[in-house]
């Protein structure tokens, strides 16, 4: 068969199974492609993971994608993203179309309430995850507190961009890390490739001007811009996205569609189609194509322009700085989008505060398959609906 087929369709079965979020691909891109088809080596997958951290977008997206490209070159890459792509993206559609198209009865309402429970649970153990990681010292937990209260004062997508351009600039400036990249060294390689990182700045820049006044392409260039900022995880595309969309999608419909995405094998990305279809309600199947494609191309054409060239930045301790800044913006990010919407739409009265807790404890201390934690919640909520 052609190598690009050979690559769809064994990204396909992983796209069907891959439950468990960004970390829980990568083991299994690991165990399929390193230990078992032998497609590359330790080193070689260590690089492509930590590129993927060093870049935004979608973290374990950007390896599969990156691993096709190894294997079979563009053709290869591209049957990667589709085929792993391809079962959250029917399933977060059908999700769409369902719970649009169902009566306004207790029992969707009730679904609705214990779903927004579960984001407010899942959001806040990656909150927790994050800042473990990134907010390691009083310079970074700085920067993220004060993230989080400007954000909070004032939320906008120009907010966003500019609390995130200070974090790169303090990072550069105050936080460089001397040796931090040598544990990325590889083996040499090529220089940056000009054509697909032009192509990431000439979208990034001029969507937003060219497509203002047709809501199609207006819906293509806010993913596309969300896609362009997410760093830190999947988790992130949730401030992102609520901030670029505003009003347009209300509180409750953004929530059910995070909690279905955590539901759903494959990335977490997905939510994007289910937004999109909601958005274009007249053509479901084509607001989620835009959707979909928007938000996963940015970062893809970054892996294409700096797969190459991402070992020699990554040693300078300069840069090493700027993206610590900008991983400590996005912990504070990400807490206030946990406060505004996730927290003020899903806590209505002391009960739902102990059922949050409670959740909240149980994922900590225990780690239940996610699937555990969507059944226990829908259940509670339909409970409380009937």
């Amino acid at each position: 068969m052609p190598p690009w087929f050979e690559v769809f369709w064994r990204f396909l079965l992983l796209g069907c199974v891959s439950f468990g979020g960004p970390a829980a691909h990568i083991a299994y891109f690991q165990q399929a492609f390193v230990q078992r088809l032998r497609w590359l080596d330790e080193a070689a997958y260590a690089r492509l993971v930590a590129l993927s951290q060093f870049l935004p977008g979608p973290g374990s997206s950007q390896v599969g994608f990156a691993i096709g490209y190894r294997r079979a070159g563009l053709p290869g890459a591209l049957a990667a993203f589709l085929g792993f792509t391809l079962p959250s993206f029917l399933l977060m559609l059908g999700v769409a179309v369902w719970s649009a198209q169902a009566p306004d009865s207790g029992l969707l309402a009730g679904l609705v309430r214990g779903l927004k429970l579960l984001a407010l649970v899942v959001v806040a153990e990656a909150l927790r995850t994050m800042a473990g990681s990134f907010c390691r010292d009083l310079a970074t937990a700085s920067v993220a507190a004060l993230t989080a209260v400007v954000l909070l004062l004032a939320a906008s997508p120009w907010a966003q961009y500019a609390v995130l351009l200070l974090a790169a600039l303090t990072g550069w400036f105050l936080l460089p890390r001397p040796g931090a990249g040598a544990l990325t060294r590889g083996s040499g390689g090529a220089g940056l490739r000009w054509l697909p990182a032009t192509a990431f700045g000439l979208l990034f820049i001029g969507l937003p001007l060219l497509t203002h006044g047709d809501p199609v392409w207006r819906l293509f260039s806010q993913f596309y811009s969300s896609g362009s900022m997410v760093f830190g995880g999947g988790h992130v595309v949730l401030p992102l996205l609520q901030q670029q969309l505003g009003e347009t999608v209300s509180a409750d419909r953004f929530l059910l569609g995070y909690a279905a995405a955590q539901a759903v094998p494959g990335p977490m990305f997905s939510l994007a189609a289910f937004l999109g279809a909601d958005l274009l309600p007249a053509a479901p199947v084509a607001g989620a194509l835009l959707a979909t494609a928007g938000i996963f191309l940015p970062g893809f054409l970054l892996v294409l322009a700096l797969q190459s060239a991402w070992e020699a930045l990554a040693a300078r301790p300069r840069i090493v700085g700027l993206v610590a800044g900008v991983n400590a913006a996005v912990v504070g990010l990400l807490l206030a989008a946990w406060v505004n919407p996730v927290a003020l739409a899903a806590i209505n009265g002391w009960l739902d505060a102990v059922l949050a807790l409670a959740g909240w404890v149980l994922l900590w201390r225990w780690r239940p398959p996610i699937l555990v934690l969507v059944v226990g919640f829908a259940a509670v909520g339909i409970a409380s609906g009937l």
